[in-house]
């Protein structure tokens, strides 16, 4: 079964104390203008299942879909983005934060870089900061249909060498994807498929959701 397929909007929240009570979650997180809504509707299969736009910042709360297995996706806001309310940009910082470091159904996170800008300041920093949950990261490196083949292999493998370092703290692995393309769904299928299958146990020892 696709994983990804037929996934439903479930809710939306701006607020932590608001969450839904879920299973199981993988979230995607990324820079503004990254690519991550493109590659949300690539996987599901549907046009505007994330909403897509040429304004960074877009997504502002956190969404919710329910996937196929019962389990749930969550698209989380962009970072980096300056050119909003300082009130409010705080607000997003906070939310994301608070979510990442407490989530208890979160199981995985998938950290969407452009791959012709990886591994900025602000990627690092989400990192570093998720790399406390002890919770497994995957890598998308969007847009690789704007390298060519060669250009690919480098930045795949010079983005492979700079993550070393965290990979000695935690399950940190990276791929190129393409959501013009559809370049590299099924290995996004396969390694979210086998957090759920290794990952979901802890979720029956622990009582109730944040």
């Amino acid at each position: 079964m696709n994983l990804f397929q037929n996934a439903k909007f479930f809710t939306t929240v701006n607020h932590l104390k608001d969450l839904p009570d879920t299973g199981a979650e993988i979230a995607f997180v990324g820079r503004s203008n990254a690519g991550k809504s493109s590659a949300i509707n690539t996987l599901c299969n549907h046009v505007r299942l994330a909403y897509v736009s040429k304004t960074p910042g877009r997504t502002q709360h956190i969404n919710f879909f329910e996937l196929a297995n019962g389990h749930f996706m969550v698209d989380l806001p962009g970072y980096g983005y300056a050119a909003v309310p300082e009130a409010v940009r705080q607000h997003w910082v906070t939310l994301l934060g608070d979510y990442l470091q407490t989530r208890r159904q979160l199981i995985g996170l998938v950290l969407i870089m452009d791959c012709r800008h990886p591994l900025k300041p602000l990627d690092i920093q989400m990192l570093d900061f998720f790399a406390k949950t002890g919770r497994p990261v995957h890598i998308l490196l969007s847009k690789a249909d704007k390298l060519s083949k060669n250009e690919q292999i480098k930045t795949l493998s010079s983005v492979k060498k700079a993550l070393k370092p965290f990979s000695e703290r935690q399950d940190v692995s990276v791929q190129l994807f393409s959501s013009l393309k559809k370049q590299g769904m099924e290995e996004v299928e396969n390694v979210v498929g086998g957090w759920f299958v290794r990952l979901e146990p802890e979720l029956s020892e622990e009582d109730c959701p944040v």
